[in-house]
């Protein structure tokens, strides 16, 4: 599709009812439509997915082209098509079935639909997805004052209000609409990208879920009894409940068609359900639109609600959404966790808590009872957004229990943020009885100083699903990730020099956020290997490193010799080096590099360096890249230096047989020797509680004078 026809999506944050930055519209309940009308009255509707949806709906498409017939220019609309009831009110998804499945020109009565519009992306010539949201919504206003004013029933501008929305969500609340869209008024318009500058506030329980099978019919029924729905997890598809509520005769035989076109064999969902009656199996390609009362502790739905099928939702993208109203008997508790929830229960005044364990099953809970109230944190938060010391301990806490007793859970940590774990009891390092469970509890200890570590750079995974033991693979491009983890779609270096074409882009999984970590953990990327440069500039490295890799049968105490070499020669031009274990068998030393850095001048730097050592200390240090040309030395590597290259981050765990942390140390201890198998995940917590952030050093030092390093080459 172009991008023009990506709308931005909404993600399922909280978001205060009162935020001068903030404006509140409605959240319609019907179809996402682009719309583009060209002069001379041409129009297309466009659905999420690129369905076009002109030819269904031609009234809407007749009150564009109306509008737009003295256009100078093309326009393009983002809004949503709804359904209206006899009062002329915009009405539920349900009603729009006899809309999306009636072929053009098919004799049947047609439910009154209008397009109600909020966003324009482009007018009079002009690309406005960089104007702000404000900027944007002026032109959209000056654009529909005509429909406006004429009181248009069909094409429509959304209702919307700015700085205060609590009016709105009580009528929302009395009015039995879905929910609010909270956006700020700065935010640009990202095409394909959901963000939290657009937040979706949701009141009642309603949702897609994928269709897995159907059951036989009992008694007068006929076609089926209910359908088996799921929600997916990373790639598996999970039972959540069956709907037989909801269908007409003629609905329970178009669905029908539907489902015997795709029967298989094999039950798609990971755990096959207990049914009443026979079950059978489909394809599970089909999204269907249920409302339901809430979860039921075990992750089930209760009281579901057949609404219709949607062909504008990828089954693949279905994940179970947390939001709307949910009683206290929906929150399962671990009884070993406790302690989390003591670190966010709300306060005197009754405010909402911010972050909760659920369990009972993979399954994201939902928001907390008062969606209305603004969520406010009951314990002190560092200003980075790492965790509280209450909060460390409580999760390290929840972690023990749901290992101990194999069980399956999802952690929420407020603001609609959620994430499952699963398999914490499998082995990681089988050798050393080090489990899943260990290294999350790892990376929860140490969240406060990776976390800025890592902030901002695009991470490569390399995932060992079955244990350091078994063969790893490398993720460069993030695929299906929670809408909660940050992404970036990130323009990736050539190989062969220069950089790669747009369309080679890869989207990264972005670091700096504790859940990214967790939801990185989840999928067995044992280490954290971010980038040396930033999203918001690429093409500048932050600093360089140079990494000590000794050859087979080489001790340490030669690599700690070849780093105290390292440091002589950054003393003599004044240059600051921060060193750390690698976490295997060698050592990296950093170097700050001054701000707008591109990566040649930092790996020309390096190259320097390394040169220097290696011809002063011949017998311990090399730069041959050739292993079989080494010897018996430590290879310096400065090639690492590249933009897209990455090594572990301070503070990382490793796949090593150890389990070692690529720790940061002090040059007295490199001076004085170390083991550097005395870091591990079990020693570093301890270590970084009597030490502290040494890596901090590296974030605050001036950077290397090139200038002077260049004279020093020569």
């Amino acid at each position: 599709m172009s991008d023009f026809l990506q709308p931005m999506l909404a993600a399922l944050d909280d978001a205060p009812l009162a935020d001068p930055r903030l404006v509140y519209e409605p959240k319609y309940d019907g179809i996402r439509t682009i719309a583009e009308v060209h002069p001379g009255s041409a129009v297309r509707l466009w659905s999420r997915l690129g369905n076009e949806k002109t030819a269904q709906f031609p009234e809407v498409a007749a009150a564009l082209a109306a509008w737009g017939r003295r256009l100078p220019d093309t326009v393009i609309l983002d809004g949503e098509l709804v359904a209206l009831d006899a009062q002329g009110r915009p009405t539920g998804f349900q009603q729009l079935q006899g809309r999306i499945h009636v072929a053009a020109g098919a004799n049947e009565p047609r439910a009154s639909v209008a397009f109600i519009v909020f966003d324009v992306l482009r007018a009079a010539g002009h690309d406005l997805r960089e104007c702000t949201l404000l900027e944007r919504r002026s032109v959209l206003e000056r654009l529909m004052r005509k429909a406006t004013k004429a009181k248009s029933v069909v094409l429509r501008l959304s209702e919307q209000v700015r700085g205060d929305g609590r009016a709105l969500y009580e009528r929302a609340l009395k009015s039995g609409w879905e929910g609010l869209i909270a956006k700020h008024v700065d935010s640009r318009y990202r095409s394909g990208k959901r963000t939290p500058e657009w937040r979706k506030l949701k009141i009642l329980h309603e949702q897609e879920f994928v269709i897995g099978g159907w059951t036989e019919p009992r008694h007068a029924r006929t076609y089926f009894g209910a359908l088996l729905l799921g929600v997916y997890e990373d790639d598996a598809l999970v039972y959540v409940g069956h709907v037989g509520t909801g269908f007409d005769k003629r609905e329970l035989a178009r669905v029908m068609v539907l489902l015997q076109r795709r029967e298989v064999s094999v039950c798609p969902f990971t755990d096959r359900p207990k049914t009443n009656d026979r079950p059978h199996w489909i394809k599970p390609d089909l999204v269907a639109q249920i409302k339901f009362t809430e979860w039921t502790a075990d992750a089930k739905l209760r009281h579901p609600v057949y609404l219709g099928l949607r062909d504008d939702k990828s089954a693949r993208e279905v994940r179970r959404e947390a939001g709307g109203r949910l009683h206290a008997s929906t929150r399962a508790r671990l009884p070993e966790a406790e302690a989390f929830h003591r670190a966010r229960r709300p306060d005197a005044a009754g405010r909402a808590s911010a972050t909760r364990v659920t369990g009972g099953g993979s399954r994201p809970r939902g928001a907390t009872a008062n969606a209305g109230a603004r969520r406010e944190r009951t314990h002190e938060r560092p200003a980075d957004g790492s965790p509280s010391a209450e909060e460390i301990t409580a999760l390290v806490r929840a972690f023990e229990h749901l290992e101990g007793a194999r069980q399956d859970a999802t952690l929420d940590l407020g603001g609609g943020r959620s994430i499952a774990v699963t398999n914490l009891h499998k082995p990681f390092w089988p050798s050393l009885k080090l489990t899943k469970g260990d290294l999350f509890r790892f990376y929860v200890q140490v969240a406060p100083v990776l976390l800025p570590a890592i902030a901002d750079r695009p991470l490569v995974m390399k995932r060992y699903p079955n244990g350091v033991d078994a063969k790893p693979f490398y993720q460069h491009r993030a695929t299906n990730v929670p809408p909660c983890v940050r992404t970036e779609t990130v323009r990736e270096p050539s190989t062969g020099g220069g950089t790669k074409p747009a369309d080679a882009s890869r989207t990264h999984v972005i670091g700096g956020d504790l859940l990214t970590v967790l939801y990185t953990t989840q999928l067995a990327a044992i280490s954290q290997d971010p980038w040396f440069s930033r999203v918001q500039s690429l093409g500048d490295a932050d600093f360089v490193a140079l990494d000590l890799d000794p050859s087979s049968g080489v001790r340490f105490r030669q690599v700690l010799d070849v780093a105290r070499a390292i440091h002589d020669e950054l003393e003599s031009i004044g240059a600051v080096g921060v060193p750390k274990t690698s976490g295997s068998s060698g050592l990296h030393i950093y170097v700050p590099l001054p701000p707008s850095t591109p990566y040649e001048a930092g790996l020309l730097f390096c190259q320097i360096i390394a040169t220097v050592v290696a011809h002063k200390h011949p017998k311990i240090a090399t730069v041959e890249r050739t292993v079989s040309a080494r010897g018996r030395r430590v290879y310096v590597d400065f090639l690492q230096n590249v933009m897209g290259k990455t090594l572990a981050s301070a503070y990382s765990a490793r796949a090593s047989e150890y389990a070692g942390v690529s720790t940061p140390l002090t040059w007295a201890e490199i001076e004085a020797g170390v083991d550097r198998e005395d870091f591990t995940i079990r020693t570093v917590p301890a270590r970084l509680a009597k030490v502290g952030d040494l890596w901090a050093a590296l974030r605050k030092a001036k950077g290397v004078d090139l200038t002077r390093a260049a004279k020093y080459g020569r």
